[in-house]
Protein backbone atom coordinates (compact mmCIF):
# COMPACT_ATOMS: atom_id res chain seq x y z
CA UNK A 1 0.00 0.00 0.00
CA UNK A 2 1.52 3.48 -0.87
CA UNK A 3 1.47 6.54 1.72
CA UNK A 4 1.42 10.22 1.11
CA UNK A 5 5.02 11.25 1.75
CA UNK A 6 5.97 14.96 2.57
CA UNK A 7 8.15 17.03 0.03
CA UNK A 8 11.48 17.94 1.23
CA UNK A 9 13.23 20.33 -0.68
CA UNK A 10 15.85 18.57 -3.15
CA UNK A 11 19.24 20.26 -1.56
CA UNK A 12 21.12 22.51 -4.21
CA UNK A 13 24.04 20.91 -6.45
CA UNK A 14 27.29 21.24 -4.46
CA UNK A 15 29.85 21.22 -6.69
CA UNK A 16 32.29 18.27 -8.86
CA UNK A 17 30.82 14.73 -8.44
CA UNK A 18 33.90 12.60 -6.46
CA UNK A 19 34.04 9.00 -5.05
CA UNK A 20 33.71 10.79 -2.08
CA UNK A 21 30.74 12.12 -2.59
CA UNK A 22 29.01 9.00 -3.57
CA UNK A 23 26.86 7.40 -0.61
CA UNK A 24 28.07 5.19 1.13
CA UNK A 25 25.11 2.86 0.46
CA UNK A 26 20.95 3.38 -0.83
CA UNK A 27 19.79 2.60 2.55
CA UNK A 28 22.16 5.45 4.23
CA UNK A 29 20.97 8.07 2.26
CA UNK A 30 17.34 7.10 2.70
CA UNK A 31 18.15 7.36 6.25
CA UNK A 32 19.43 10.40 6.03
CA UNK A 33 16.51 11.44 3.94
CA UNK A 34 14.14 10.77 6.19
CA UNK A 35 15.68 12.38 9.48
CA UNK A 36 16.06 15.47 7.26
CA UNK A 37 12.00 15.81 7.46
CA UNK A 38 12.18 15.49 11.70
CA UNK A 39 13.86 13.22 14.62
CA UNK A 40 12.57 9.81 14.75
CA UNK A 41 13.93 6.65 15.77
CA UNK A 42 14.61 3.48 14.57
CA UNK A 43 11.18 1.42 14.09
CA UNK A 44 9.59 4.13 13.20
CA UNK A 45 12.19 4.56 10.00
CA UNK A 46 12.18 0.93 9.00
CA UNK A 47 7.76 1.10 8.87
CA UNK A 48 7.96 4.59 6.85
CA UNK A 49 10.65 2.64 4.74
CA UNK A 50 8.38 -0.39 4.39
CA UNK A 51 5.02 1.93 3.91
CA UNK A 52 6.20 4.19 1.41
CA UNK A 53 7.49 1.31 -0.39
CA UNK A 54 11.01 2.41 -0.18
CA UNK A 55 11.36 -1.27 0.34
CA UNK A 56 11.70 -1.76 -3.58
CA UNK A 57 14.74 0.80 -3.67
CA UNK A 58 16.37 0.00 -0.76
CA UNK A 59 17.64 -3.61 0.95
CA UNK A 60 16.05 -4.29 4.28
CA UNK A 61 15.07 -7.74 4.16
CA UNK A 62 17.34 -8.15 7.28
CA UNK A 63 15.60 -7.03 9.96
CA UNK A 64 18.86 -5.13 11.22
CA UNK A 65 19.85 -3.39 8.31
CA UNK A 66 18.50 -0.32 9.35
CA UNK A 67 19.91 -0.48 12.60
CA UNK A 68 23.31 -1.10 11.50
CA UNK A 69 23.39 1.32 9.25
CA UNK A 70 22.47 4.10 12.12
CA UNK A 71 25.30 2.49 14.08
CA UNK A 72 28.02 3.60 11.14
CA UNK A 73 26.45 7.12 10.25
CA UNK A 74 26.11 7.64 14.36
CA UNK A 75 29.53 6.62 14.43
CA UNK A 76 30.37 8.77 11.66
CA UNK A 77 28.85 11.92 13.28
CA UNK A 78 26.52 12.21 10.61
CA UNK A 79 23.42 11.56 13.20
CA UNK A 80 23.10 12.00 16.48
CA UNK A 81 21.15 11.20 20.15
CA UNK A 82 18.29 13.32 20.04
CA UNK A 83 16.11 11.93 22.79
CA UNK A 84 15.40 8.47 24.45
CA UNK A 85 11.20 7.82 24.96
CA UNK A 86 10.56 5.55 27.85
CA UNK A 87 8.77 2.33 26.59
CA UNK A 88 5.93 0.23 28.82
CA UNK A 89 8.31 -2.80 28.28
CA UNK A 90 11.43 -3.44 27.27
CA UNK A 91 13.92 -0.81 26.43
CA UNK A 92 13.72 2.86 25.79
CA UNK A 93 13.68 3.88 22.08
CA UNK A 94 16.20 6.32 20.90
CA UNK A 95 15.34 9.53 18.83
CA UNK A 96 17.67 10.07 16.12
CA UNK A 97 18.48 13.64 14.33
CA UNK A 98 20.42 14.97 12.16
CA UNK A 99 23.78 16.73 12.36
CA UNK A 100 24.85 19.44 10.20
CA UNK A 101 27.85 17.01 9.01
CA UNK A 102 25.17 14.43 7.86
CA UNK A 103 22.67 17.27 6.15
CA UNK A 104 25.81 18.26 4.07
CA UNK A 105 26.85 14.54 3.28
CA UNK A 106 23.22 14.44 2.31
CA UNK A 107 23.43 16.84 0.09
CA UNK A 108 26.50 15.53 -1.40
CA UNK A 109 25.18 12.43 -1.83
CA UNK A 110 22.01 13.45 -3.41
CA UNK A 111 24.09 15.32 -5.68
CA UNK A 112 26.46 12.74 -7.15
CA UNK A 113 23.51 10.00 -7.14
CA UNK A 114 21.16 12.43 -9.44
CA UNK A 115 24.25 13.45 -11.59
CA UNK A 116 26.11 10.44 -12.32
CA UNK A 117 25.27 6.99 -12.78
CA UNK A 118 27.22 4.94 -10.07
CA UNK A 119 29.91 2.04 -11.47
CA UNK A 120 27.50 -0.77 -10.24
CA UNK A 121 28.09 -4.92 -10.47
CA UNK A 122 24.48 -5.82 -11.07
CA UNK A 123 24.18 -10.23 -10.89
CA UNK A 124 22.37 -10.29 -14.49
CA UNK A 125 25.08 -8.45 -16.51
CA UNK A 126 27.69 -11.34 -14.65
CA UNK A 127 25.64 -13.94 -15.53
CA UNK A 128 25.64 -12.59 -19.33
CA UNK A 129 29.32 -12.34 -19.17
CA UNK A 130 30.14 -16.29 -18.59
CA UNK A 131 27.34 -17.61 -20.54
CA UNK A 132 29.71 -19.18 -22.99
CA UNK A 133 30.15 -21.67 -20.59
CA UNK A 134 26.92 -23.11 -20.70
CA UNK A 135 24.62 -24.75 -23.74
CA UNK A 136 22.53 -22.30 -25.63
CA UNK A 137 19.00 -24.09 -24.68
CA UNK A 138 19.98 -24.08 -21.16
CA UNK A 139 19.89 -20.33 -21.48
CA UNK A 140 17.27 -19.85 -23.36
CA UNK A 141 15.13 -21.64 -21.06
CA UNK A 142 15.91 -20.01 -18.02
CA UNK A 143 15.88 -16.60 -20.36
CA UNK A 144 12.51 -17.74 -21.01
CA UNK A 145 11.95 -18.22 -17.21
CA UNK A 146 12.93 -14.26 -16.49
CA UNK A 147 10.46 -13.33 -18.91
CA UNK A 148 7.58 -14.19 -17.01
CA UNK A 149 9.15 -12.77 -13.87
CA UNK A 150 10.10 -9.84 -15.82
CA UNK A 151 6.11 -9.53 -16.71
CA UNK A 152 5.32 -9.65 -13.01
CA UNK A 153 7.55 -7.14 -12.08
CA UNK A 154 6.03 -4.72 -14.85
CA UNK A 155 2.73 -5.57 -14.01
CA UNK A 156 2.50 -4.99 -10.48
CA UNK A 157 4.54 -1.49 -11.33
CA UNK A 158 2.20 -0.69 -13.93
CA UNK A 159 -0.91 -0.68 -10.91
CA UNK A 160 1.10 1.20 -8.66
CA UNK A 161 1.22 3.38 -11.03
CA UNK A 162 -2.50 3.68 -11.70
CA UNK A 163 -3.00 3.71 -7.92
CA UNK A 164 -1.34 6.64 -7.71
CA UNK A 165 -2.88 8.30 -10.23
CA UNK A 166 -6.39 7.42 -8.79
CA UNK A 167 -4.80 8.62 -5.43
CA UNK A 168 -3.81 12.28 -7.39
CA UNK A 169 -0.14 11.52 -5.98
CA UNK A 170 2.41 14.14 -7.15
CA UNK A 171 4.52 12.59 -9.98
CA UNK A 172 7.39 13.45 -7.40
CA UNK A 173 6.71 10.66 -5.19
CA UNK A 174 6.60 7.50 -8.34
CA UNK A 175 9.21 8.56 -10.05
CA UNK A 176 11.27 5.64 -8.82
CA UNK A 177 8.32 4.13 -10.05
CA UNK A 178 8.32 5.40 -13.81
CA UNK A 179 12.25 4.44 -13.56
CA UNK A 180 11.24 0.79 -12.76
CA UNK A 181 8.50 0.41 -15.41
CA UNK A 182 10.99 2.00 -18.26
CA UNK A 183 14.14 -0.65 -17.29
CA UNK A 184 11.79 -3.14 -16.34
CA UNK A 185 10.04 -2.40 -19.52
CA UNK A 186 13.31 -2.01 -21.99
CA UNK A 187 14.87 -5.45 -20.30
CA UNK A 188 12.16 -7.40 -20.95
CA UNK A 189 11.45 -6.24 -24.81
CA UNK A 190 15.34 -7.22 -24.83
CA UNK A 191 15.26 -10.69 -22.82
CA UNK A 192 12.46 -11.50 -25.41
CA UNK A 193 14.27 -10.65 -28.31
CA UNK A 194 17.61 -13.36 -27.25
CA UNK A 195 15.23 -15.88 -26.09
CA UNK A 196 13.62 -15.28 -29.81
CA UNK A 197 16.93 -15.16 -31.57
CA UNK A 198 17.97 -18.82 -29.40
CA UNK A 199 15.07 -20.32 -30.39
CA UNK A 200 15.09 -19.75 -34.05
CA UNK A 201 19.47 -20.57 -34.20
CA UNK A 202 20.27 -16.56 -35.18
CA UNK A 203 21.75 -16.85 -32.00
CA UNK A 204 24.31 -20.14 -30.79
CA UNK A 205 27.62 -20.93 -29.99
CA UNK A 206 29.34 -24.22 -29.05
CA UNK A 207 30.03 -24.49 -25.81
CA UNK A 208 33.45 -26.67 -26.20
CA UNK A 209 34.38 -24.69 -28.74
CA UNK A 210 34.26 -21.45 -26.66
CA UNK A 211 36.09 -22.97 -24.54
CA UNK A 212 38.44 -24.17 -26.47
CA UNK A 213 38.97 -20.57 -28.09
CA UNK A 214 39.85 -18.82 -24.93
CA UNK A 215 42.57 -16.49 -25.05
CA UNK A 216 45.90 -17.10 -23.81
CA UNK A 217 47.02 -15.76 -20.17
Amino acid sequence: MLEREPQVEVPPRLGAVTQDSRPRSPLAMVLLALLAEEPMHAYRMQRLIKTRRKDDVVNVARSNSVYQTIERLLRDGLIEVHEKLAAETGPARIVYALTADGSNALRRWMDAALATPAREFPEFRAVLAVLAITGPDLVRDRLAERVTALEAVLGQAERDATTAQEWGLARVLMLEHEHLVAVTRAELDWVRGVVADLGSGALTWDTEEMLASRPPE
